[in-house]
């Protein structure tokens, strides 16, 4: 199905400690976590908040384990930042990707954000929406920092996100219909297309050209299902066990793993499941994860 030359599996840390609730996972080592995604299977991972700060340091602890960075999250604030302000930080973040061997790197715009607000119901109408003006300012944003992360050897990989100002398939449309598809690709995300109330599959369909990086989230349908009734935020959510691995909720990956293949996608497919892990063993869902996808892909 996939090359395995050319497609590569990792695991975020978030199933092991929380980057928006650290008290998830309070107890989980940096080492701990990368030697059990290694003892999962996985090659790559992304970066969380107990990584090591010197990217000698890191790169040398993933080196031992057989492990690398495939990217990392970058909050873009184009909306209420000044411009310049916005590419220097993102200059900051592809120095230290180029020195751990990664070659994507994930953008989220975090203006106006409500997904790390605790008491803010993530299903009733609180999200920024932006108007003309903004998505101007921000589509030619992604353009400009797209350009920096292409004359550097990355893809923009542009992560849409539940809370965010781009959490719609329409707002996915209107943002990859306004910037340059040689600079700006797609971070799909299945868990946040389902969880937006969305078909993942309808909307790869339309975009699998676009797609420079892959989050494997699955979702729980009966605990999603809670979320509008119960005014849950997002990290109420997470915290109740929306996500999970895949094979362990409601996605059907099966024709999003063949779509990809069959448009020779390359790059990594990672997954991205932040559950509590007083509640999901993380090394237990990793084990599953990486054997859903072996069986499903043969990688």
């Amino acid at each position: 199905m996939f090359d395995s030359e050319k497609v590569f599996l990792g695991i975020a840390p978030i199933g092991w400690c929380n980057d928006d609730m650290p008290e998830l996972g309070g107890e989980n080592t940096f080492r701990q976590t990368v030697s059990e995604m290694a003892l999962a299977g996985f090659t790559g991972c992304e970066i969380g908040n107990k990584y090591p700060s010197d990217p000698e340091e890191l790169k040398w602890e993933l080196d031992l384990r057989g492990m690398r960075i495939a990217s990392r999250w970058f909050s873009s604030f184009i909306l209420t930042q000044p411009i310049e302000q916005v590419e220097a930080d993102f200059k900051k973040e592809l120095d230290f990707l180029s020195k751990v061997g990664a070659n994507r790197i994930n953008v989220s715009e975090q203006s106006y954000s409500i997904q790390g607000q605790t008491d803010t119901p993530i299903l009733a109408d609180k999200r920024h929406v932006m108007d003309d003006a903004e998505w101007d300012r921000f589509c030619a944003g992604l353009d400009r920092l797209g350009r920096i992360a292409k004359d550097r050897g990355f893809k923009l990989c542009f992560h849409h996100h539940m809370g965010t100002v781009v959490q719609t398939a329409a707002e996915t449309d209107r943002m990859l219909a306004n910037t340059d598809p040689d600079l700006v690709f797609l971070c799909y995300d299945t868990g946040h297309f389902t969880f937006a109330g969305e078909d993942p599959l309808s909307v790869l369909k339309k975009y699998v050209s676009r797609v420079g990086h892959v989050h494997l989230k699955d979702m729980r349908a009966d605990v999603v299902k809670k979320v509008a009734p119960e005014g849950w935020s997002f990290l109420t959510a997470v915290r109740n066990g929306a996500f999970t691995v895949p094979g362990d909720g409601c996605v059907d990956f099966d024709p999003i793993f063949a779509l990809l293949s069959e448009a020779k996608y390359e790059g990594w497919l990672l997954v991205e499941a932040e559950q509590d892990p007083a509640k999901a063993n993380p090394l237990e869902y990793a084990m599953k994860a990486r054997k859903y996808i072996r069986e499903h892909t043969g990688l």
